[in-house]
Order: structure tokens, then C-alpha cells, then sequence
């Protein structure tokens, strides 16, 4: 079964769900507040960049549910 097949037999609620995701995601990456709101301070040291990786990562999940193929993202090889 192709991606597309899998991502329209999902309800449309988690459609929804995943494309809200992907967009406060994409807001969050792009930083609109120059850096006002955020997460966890990306001064402290160590833990910084963790809630920038966590968008990126929830981006990606997003991506991924509603059917758009990233190459090398989640295959694995044999």
C-alpha cells in the first residue's frame, strides 16, 4: 500500500491534528517573537536547543503522518 493510501484511511480528526502540529511547529522554528517566547531558554547551557530539536522532530512526525515521503526518514534497511 502506498503512503498516500495509509495517510487518507487516517480519521480526519488526526489529519487535522497533524497538520495543527505542523504548523505551530513551523511557527515555533521560525522564531516570529525573535526569541521571547520560547520553551526553554537556549542560554542555559546543555539544554538549550532541546525544545527547537523537539519542533523539528514533531515537524518531521507531521510530515511523515500525513503521507509526505522523506527520504531516509523512518526506512529502514535490509
Amino acid at each position: 500500500m502506498t503512503e498516500q493510501a495509509q495517510s487518507s484511511q487516517h480519521p480526519l480528526w488526526a489529519r487535522v491534528l497533524a497538520g495543527l502540529v505542523l504548523v505551530l511547529g513551523l511557527i515555533y522554528i521560525g522564531n516570529p517573537t525573535g526569541g521571547v517566547v520560547e520553551l526553554l531558554l537556549d542560554n542555559v547551557p546543555g539544554i538549550g536547543n532541546l525544545d527547537e530539536g523537539l519542533a523539528a522532530y514533531l515537524i518531521l512526525m507531521a510530515l511523515r503522518y500525513l503521507g509526505v515521503r522523506i527520504p531516509g526518514l523512518g526506512e529502514r534497511k535490509e
